[in-house]
C-alpha cells in the first residue's frame, strides 16, 4: 500500500506517524498545488490531506486510488460527485478538537475581557515600578459570572463551551443556524434576541448558505457596546469589513477571531488596520491544533485506513 500525504506541514512535524509506515510505503509532501498533486497521486492507494482540492484536475491520473482521508471535519475541498463516479471512498474526522477549541475560546475571551495586553504592557514598560500604590486598575473589567453568553452553533464544540460558561456562572442562550437543533438544557432564541441580550457572543457553526455573512453590519449594530464577539467557526460567517467598522466605531467592545475569510490573511483584509490588541485579537487558525488534538486526529485517520482495508 502507498500512502501519500499531500500537505503534511498542516499536521506538524511533532506528531508520531510511525503507525502509517507499518501499513506500507509512506510519502510526505510539505505542501502540494493542484498541479503537483496530479503527478504525486499517480500511484497512491491512499491520500491524506487537509486543504488540497481533490477533483479530476488533482487526482485524474490516480489509477490505484481507493481512499481519501481529510485531516479535518470540513470537506469543502472534495469533489464528492467525482469521487463517487471513480469509486473512491473518502473519510473525514469530527470531534477530535472539541476540548482544544473550547479551551482556546476561553483563552481569547479572558485576554480581551480582562484587558491583559494593557496590564502586561503596564508592567513590562516599567510603569508598575514607578507607581505609588500596590494596585492599578485603569482599565476596568467585569466578572464573567452573571453574564449572558450567546452561542451561535450548538454542535459538539458549542455544547462544550456552554458547559464551561455555565460553570463560570453564565446564563447561556443559543441560536440554531438550521432551526433543527434542540438542546433542552439551554434556552433557544432567535438571532436578534441573542445579539441584543448577550455580553459574549461566540460562533461555533459551520459555513453554510444560512451562516455565510451572518454577522454583518446589522448584526453588530444589535449587540451591546460592551459585548465581546468571538469567531471560532468559519471566517466567511463574518463580514470582515463590517466587523472592522464596528470595532472602529465602538459598536462592540472587542473581538477575537481564530478564522478569517482568506487564510493566510490577505494583505487587503480591513482588520489589519486595527492595531489595538485590547480591541482585536486574531490567532492564525490554531484553536484546533493542540498536540493532543493533532495526535488524536491522526490516530483516528490511521484507524479509518485500517478499517477500510480490513487490517
Amino acid at each position: 500500500m502507498k500512502i501519500v500525504f499531500l500537505d503534511a506541514k498542516t499536521i506538524g512535524d511533532d506528531i508520531d506517524l510511525s503507525g502509517y509506515e507499518a501499513l506500507g510505503t509512506v510519502v510526505k509532501y510539505d505542501f502540494s498545488t493542484q498541479e503537483e498533486a496530479l503527478e504525486r497521486t499517480k500511484d497512491a492507494d491512499v491520500l491524506v490531506l487537509n486543504k488540497v482540492p481533490v477533483n479530476a484536475q488533482s487526482i485524474g491520473a490516480a489509477k490505484n486510488l481507493k481512499l481519501v482521508c481529510v485531516t479535518a471535519t470540513g470537506t469543502n475541498n472534495l469533489d464528492k460527485a467525482y469521487l463517487d463516479q471513480q469509486g473512491i471512498a473518502w473519510r473525514n474526522v469530527a470531534g477530535y478538537s472539541t476540548e482544544t477549541v473550547a479551551q482556546h475560546t476561553f483563552a481569547m475571551l479572558f485576554y480581551l475581557l480582562e484587558h491583559l495586553p494593557y496590564y502586561d504592557d503596564y508592567v513590562k514598560s516599567g510603569r508598575y515600578v514607578e507607581d505609588r500604590i500596590f494596585t492599578h486598575f485603569e482599565q476596568r473589567f467585569l466578572e464573567l459570572h452573571g453574564k449572558t453568553w450567546g452561542i451561535i452553533g450548538m454542535g459538539a464544540i458549542g455544547r462544550r463551551v456552554a458547559e464551561l460558561a455555565r460553570l463560570f456562572g453564565c446564563h447561556v442562550v443559543y441560536y440554531s443556524t438550521t432551526g433543527k437543533n434542540h438542546q433542552p438544557d439551554y434556552p433557544r432564541v432567535g438571532l436578534e434576541k441573542l445579539l441584543e441580550q448577550s455580553d459574549i457572543v461566540s460562533v461555533h457553526a459551520p459555513l453554510t448558505a444560512e451562516t455565510e455573512n451572518l454577522m454583518d453590519r446589522e448584526a453588530f449594530a444589535r449587540m451591546k457596546r460592551s459585548a465581546i464577539f468571538l469567531n471560532l467557526g468559519r471566517g466567511q460567517i463574518v463580514s470582515e469589513q463590517d466587523l472592522a467598522d464596528a470595532l472602529q466605531e465602538g459598536s462592540i467592545q472587542a473581538a477575537g477571531l481564530d478564522v478569517l475569510c482568506e487564510e493566510p490573511m490577505s494583505i487587503s483584509n480591513p482588520l489589519r488596520e486595527i492595531k489595538d490588541s485590547g480591541k482585536l485579537l486574531i490567532t492564525p487558525h490554531i484553536a484546533w491544533a493542540s498536540v493532543e488534538a493533532r495526535t488524536r486526529l491522526m490516530e483516528i485517520i490511521l484507524g479509518q485506513i485500517r478499517e477500510f482495508f480490513g487490517l
